[in-house]
């Protein structure tokens, strides 16, 4: 996986540029510090991924997706950022960003979302998702029946399929049905996001009517 870093900061270009090169598989392929830059060595190496910082002092991240996409180009953008503000977040989904991630994500954190993105998943950073979700849940959660309503309960409170099923007295396939269309409706990239999206809310706290029944 050949990666180029966009930056406007030297040392955290650096910085970023260390944590990937200790990565097996992975080949830290070129940086920049602006849009010229960026969209040159873009065009060189032609990455299979692109971090890059929202705001590069006048210059936005996003004109670089929305030029290196229209010329072409099919690799994969994760926005590297300290804005955790709605606004900022929903021009990058309008953008298609592939990631998002805080820049105050522990290196960890960072590894999974290249590793999940490069893999054709989105991710959001957990403090942007929940902020979204809070804002978002009330029309979303209306999309699912009570069954997924139930569901989704459970996967906020970690059970597995299996766990699910027993609760719920249905089968794991059925389980398996409903955590898909969950994640559907919801645009949640895995029942990762979904156990989030559920407390997020606090929709774990709530009891499914068959449960209190028992």
């Amino acid at each position: 996986m050949k990666i180029v870093i966009v930056d406007d900061h030297p040392l955290v270009r650096k910085g970023l540029a260390a944590v990937i090169s200790m990565q097996p598989n992975v080949q830290f392929a070129g940086e920049a510090q602006n849009q010229q830059e960026a969209l040159a060595v873009i065009e060189e190496t032609d990455p299979d991924l692109v971090l890059l910082d929202l705001k590069l002092a006048d210059e936005s991240g996003l004109d670089i997706i929305k030029i290196a996409r229209g010329r072409g180009f099919r690799s994969k953008f994760i926005l590297l950022t300290s804005s955790a503000t709605r606004e900022d977040f929903l021009k990058a989904e309008e953008a298609s960003v592939d990631g998002y991630v805080l820049k105050e994500a522990l290196p960890e954190e960072l590894i999974y979302a290249i590793h999940l993105v490069n893999k054709g998943r989105k991710y959001y950073d957990p403090a942007i998702l929940e902020n979204k979700l809070r804002e978002d849940a009330g029309n979303l959660t209306d999309d699912l029946t009570p069954k997924e309503k139930e569901v989704l309960v459970e996967l906020g409170q970690g059970a597995c399929n299996r766990e699910i099923a027993s609760r719920l007295f249905i089968s794991e396939f059925t389980v398996k049905k409903h955590v898909s269309q969950i994640l559907a409706k919801l645009r949640l990239a895995d029942r990762t996001q979904a156990a989030l999206y559920a407390n997020a809310i606090g929709l774990a706290k709530y009891e499914p009517t068959n449960m209190m029944m028992r």
